[in-house]
């Protein structure tokens, strides 16, 4: 029997490592670190990841206009801010994802992300002085909420108190992390994005490490 040529020494290790490795099943985009870097969710751990580097099997392509191209076991994947994680294999059920969102500070250190309340995507600013989730009227009417179907109150803003409308939001989802029966309010006036409050926030321990905001999922 003819037998083959011994591998140097220095080789078993390396081949022992490629073949011991798993490469990663899912990830998510959860905010960008300027124009060269991202935070992805890989695999449910948070990694930074910079344009061309290799990170778990993940490969981040390009960065632009809120998307990170990525390639994941020689797919190409598209990923959008805050959307749910791209997967590949099977059998993947996105544990440690579904109970754990990750957002990176942005401008002025407030932390922004993309969501989506009853099915339709829009953009949250966390806002941890605020009661509720709180929505501009043109914002609401545009999600298709029925607010004026909901309890009328008298709510204080920055300028002053104003007239509202009180409901309840069926779903709040930001990336694979889901909660239902959200309070909210509907102020008038205009607002750059929906304040993410604590009527959303108190389900979840919260933790900052630097420029890194951990929600975790209590119930």
């Amino acid at each position: 029997m003819r037998r083959l040529p011994a591998l140097p020494l220095l080789l078993l290790p390396l081949l022992m490592g490629a073949a011991g490795a798993q490469a990663a099943s899912n990830v998510s985009f959860n905010g960008s670190l300027g124009s060269q870097a991202a935070l992805l969710l890989i695999d449910g751990e948070a990694r930074t990841v910079r344009v061309g580097q290799v990170v778990d099997g993940v490969r981040l392509i390009a960065l632009e206009d809120g998307r990170a191209t990525v390639e994941l076991n020689g797919q190409r994947l598209s990923l959008a801010l805050g959307a749910s994680p791209g997967r590949v294999g099977p059998g993947i059920n996105g544990v440690g994802s579904a109970r754990q969102i990750l957002l990176s500070s942005g401008a002025g250190g407030h932390f922004f992300t993309a969501g989506m309340i009853n099915g339709r995507s829009t953009q949250f600013l966390v806002d941890t002085g605020a009661t509720s989730v709180a929505i501009a009227q043109a914002e609401a009417e545009r999600l298709g909420l029925r607010f004026r179907e909901g309890r009328r109150i008298m709510t204080h803003t920055a300028n002053g108190t104003v007239p509202a409308h009180r409901l309840q939001l069926e779903t709040l989802r930001i990336g694979d992390v889901e909660v239902r029966n959200v309070d909210a309010v509907v102020v008038p006036g205009q607002m750059s994005h929906v304040l993410l409050g604590n009527s959303f926030l108190s389900r979840f321990q919260m933790r900052r490490d630097n420029e890194i905001l951990t929600l975790e999922l209590r119930y």
